[in-house]
């Protein structure tokens, strides 16, 4: 069975973790600084098992070692956004975490996929290819999955129609400059701008840019868990799985879009290798300025990100 390692054991890692295992995708280290909670959490989840009915087996630990000849390796380690943090707030706290991760990563697992979750997510994705030396293919980050979702979401409670149904797409950063493509989202086929007016779409598409502060300012004392591990266990599972689904996530672009030596929430080809392949859309002017705006984001990020390490 593939082997999956969670570095944080968190509300994020944790809930990935038990998403992870009760689709029997592999077995699943649960990995924390924090004696006893990894061991606790996986202990918890092995004993659900046999009552939802899953076999994979869970181990909890505190010794990068343990980690040895993981498939995919899920980063959600670092501090999660408090009321009030922007996402580049967790910049200084999370990027030294991020190198430790990622030191012991490439020392123990250096076969591995990687799919980053901590925020500033772009960022983060950026430092661990950076600090492991990987093939950029095999390091990337979940973010159009989450944002998408939440796009979706909106819609679908707008339309009073079903999730299943809607293909919702997000380019750009992870964060306040993230780019909602109405055009490419459909509703079993017809683009959402056929069938709802300009206003309503520009008011999902706002509170899908403020969708993770929104829970962040209604839980008080935590962030979104239930959604991004949902979105880091479909990504998972479309390379575990060889899918070769289209989906969006944070890779690192080589001119695609104009952009070079940075990563960016794309469409991309998710197999055994990781990113197999990055989709181009054909953007209109508004759309293209919308990406490089982002982009241009990011960039700031990484010299900043730079000027810290």
């Amino acid at each position: 069975m593939p082997k999956i390692t969670v570095i944080g054991a968190g509300a994020v890692g944790a809930t990935a973790a038990q998403r992870i295992a009760e689709k029997e995708l592999g077995d699943v280290v649960l990995t924390d600084i924090v004696e006893g909670l990894p061991q606790g959490k996986a202990l918890d989840l092995l004993e659900a098992g046999p009552i939802c009915g899953y076999d994979s087996r869970l181990l909890g630990t505190n010794d990068y070692k343990d980690i040895e000849g993981s498939d995919v390796v899920v980063i959600t380690a670092g501090i999660a956004r408090k009321p009030g943090m922007t996402r580049e707030d967790l910049l200084k706290i999370n990027s030294k975490i991020i190198r430790e991760v990622s030191q012991n990563i490439a020392r123990y697992a250096p076969d591995s996929v990687i799919i980053t979750v901590t925020n500033p997510l772009d960022l983060m994705t950026y430092l661990t290819m950076k600090t492991t030396n990987f093939e950029p293919n095999r390091v990337f980050g979940m973010s159009g999955v989450l944002d998408s979702g939440r796009f979706a979401a909106f819609i679908a409670m707008e339309l009073g129609c079903s999730v299943r149904d809607i293909s919702a797409m997000v380019l750009g950063g992870h964060g306040d400059t993230m780019v909602p493509l109405p055009r490419f989202t459909t509703v079993s086929g017809v683009p959402i701008t056929e069938l709802m007016p300009e206003d309503t779409i520009s008011r999902l598409v706002e509170r899908t840019v403020n969708g993770g502060a929104e829970i962040v300012n209604l839980l008080k004392t935590g962030s979104a868990f239930y959604a991004p591990s949902a979105a880091v266990t479909n990504m998972v599972e479309a390379v575990i799985k060889n899918t070769k689904r289209i989906l969006p996530a944070c890779a690192c672009l080589g001119g695609e879009y104009g952009k070079k030596d940075i990563y960016l929430g794309v469409p991309v080809k998710l197999g055994r290798s990781g990113v197999e392949e990055i989709v181009e859309l054909k953007l209109t002017d508004g759309e293209r300025k919308a990406l490089d705006r982002s982009a241009q984001a990011v960039s700031s990020g990484i010299i900043s990100l730079n000027a810290l390490l």
